[in-house]
């Protein structure tokens, strides 16, 4: 794919498109990454992987890797397993399959991060006690396991010996759009106003995408004028949940469709094209797509509006009694 993250997005969307033609129990842990209940399909699990890797290759011309076992935690090592083993000079299309009942067979010989839970540090300090793979940690009494991990022996206890009983959560229907809009008590042409009033908002707009875990990818505009008449205007832009680009492209927005003098009546301010937030973003770093969004949101809009579409100010209290504030 072409590196820029709306491509990535637009492919992972239609990835989970495809995938939803087998079975609504589908889990996206990361942009390229989810796990699909097969359990309930007449199919055998192979035969259905088989399936889903050729529909995704036919349809996307992405390659497609996929490990099958019974639980989530075996499955994703089967998967990085696979991926590693088969990458030469293309990329991987691997299918790799763990039989019910093999799980600790499967996991034993393979280095310990493979396991989620064993970092550097981690695993350096099993190291230091001569555990080097996930059979020797499967060796080791969970009591001895907790005096050297403490709250994280349980987990990793269960996992070298491939057990996980956590169930594959199918994602909940997400809303279509979030929007909120202010009218005011008197028609207005202030712009302080109409850009604090959108501040506002996006701030409010920004929480609910936070404690939702959501993303949204267009911005839209809502203005009604002194006469009733009312106007939209949206635009696109890289995957976003943060305040600030919420804020400046909405400001932006308003001055791309107010003279400056027309009095206002009602202004909001609504996203859509929401997504659900990964919990890892697994083809760029994290940190650095935060750093980055709202430039790359700002280029974009540039490219619609022109470069005269982007001011930046700061902010000041007003003062009631200067009429220049």
């Amino acid at each position: 794919l072409n590196h820029h993250r709306g491509n990535y997005r637009q492919a992972s969307q239609h990835v989970i498109a495809i995938l939803r033609k087998f079975t609504n129990l589908i889990e996206q842990v990361s942009i390229d990454e989810a796990f699909v209940d097969v359990s309930l399909l007449e199919k055998t699990r192979e035969e259905t992987g088989r399936l889903i890797q050729a529909a995704v290759n036919e349809n996307t011309k992405l390659p497609c890797s996929l490990g099958i076992a019974s639980n989530k935690l075996t499955a994703k090592i089967a998967n990085d397993y696979g991926k590693k083993r088969y990458k030469g000079m293309h990329y991987p299309n691997a299918v790799t399959v763990v039989p019910p009942g093999r799980e600790r067979v499967f996991l034993a010989p393979l280095p310990l991060p493979y396991l989620w839970g064993v970092g550097e540090k981690t695993a350096a300090k099993l190291a230091g006690h001569g555990i080097k793979t996930i059979g020797d940690l499967a060796e080791i009494p969970l009591v001895q396991l907790s005096e050297w991990l403490g709250a994280n022996a349980t987990w990793l206890y269960k996992a070298a010996h491939g057990i996980d009983d956590r169930p594959v959560v199918a994602e909940e229907p997400q809303a279509k759009s979030i929007s909120n809009e202010t009218t005011f008590d008197h028609d207005t042409s202030d712009a302080w106003l109409l850009e604090t009033t959108i501040e506002s908002i996006a701030k409010g707009l920004a929480r609910r995408l936070a404690e939702e875990r959501l993303r949204a990818t267009v911005i839209k505009i809502k203005i009604r004028w002194s006469d009733f008449t009312t106007l939209t205007k949206q635009t696109t832009i890289t995957v976003t949940d943060e305040y600030s680009v919420l804020a400046q492209i909405g400001k932006i927005l308003l001055h791309s469709v107010w003279n400056g003098s027309q009095p206002v009546r009602l202004i909001g301010l609504g996203v859509s094209g929401i997504v659900k937030r990964s919990e890892q973003l697994a083809l760029w770093d994290e940190e650095v797509g935060k750093n980055q969004s709202l430039a790359e949101a700002l280029f974009e809009i540039e490219e619609r509006f022109g470069k005269a579409a982007i001011r930046f100010g700061t902010y000041r209290e007003r003062d009631e009694n200067d009429p220049s504030s």
